[in-house]
């Protein structure tokens, strides 16, 4: 291999790096109020607000639900905005961050959803404002379990690798069999 070669793959790996861990990093920034709002907010819980919980909860599933590519493609402006560019290394950051966001939140909340209730009982009952127990009772309780989700998890990868295959193949085989039928 040539020396250029040797340099662009190192280059390459570098800025992928780069990219994965600022974008990871700023996303858990981001993530982790977002998640604690939605736990927070839900109903029965501390801060129980039924129209804020529902705002969140719809910003944060449509944002889940739209293909990378497209969200790449609408965040083109504030990309620029943000990076005074919509190319390279530094811009792809952001849209891999508000990808990334939605899917911290939702992580951060089903992480708060595991804290026993008898604990938020407790803190309840010893006068403590909701703040002071989501910061000194439900955070420290809910620890092992974000940091076991922000941990790499073999099995909901390739379940969902699996999953997107079988749907792939699906739409594949639906189109192919419409297509035969419409030209008979």
């Amino acid at each position: 291999m040539s020396d250029y070669i040797i340099e662009a793959i190192k280059s390459g790996i570098f800025e992928t790096l780069q990219m994965t861990v600022s974008a990871s990093i700023l996303a858990y920034i981001a993530g982790l109020p977002l998640g604690i709002l939605l736990y927070a907010t839900s109903k029965g819980r501390i801060l129980s607000n039924r129209p804020v919980n529902f705002i969140l909860g719809l910003a944060v599933n449509i944002c889940r639900s739209l293909p990378f590519l497209i969200l790449l493609v609408l965040l083109i402006p504030f990309t620029r905005f943000v990076t005074g560019s919509s190319i390279g290394t530094t811009a792809s950051v952001v849209p891999l961050t508000v990808g990334a966001i939605p899917i911290v939140a939702r992580m951060v909340e089903s992480s708060l959803s595991e804290v026993s209730p008898g604990i938020i009982e407790a803190a309840t009952a010893m006068g403590a404002s909701p703040i002071y127990i989501i910061i000194h009772f439900i955070l420290p309780e809910a620890t092992p379990s974000l940091l076991f989700g922000a941990a790499y998890q073999k099995d909901v990868l390739w379940t969902t690798v699996t999953i997107l295959i079988i749907m792939v193949m699906f739409i594949q085989e639906s189109g192919n069999f419409i297509a035969k039928k419409a030209r008979k």
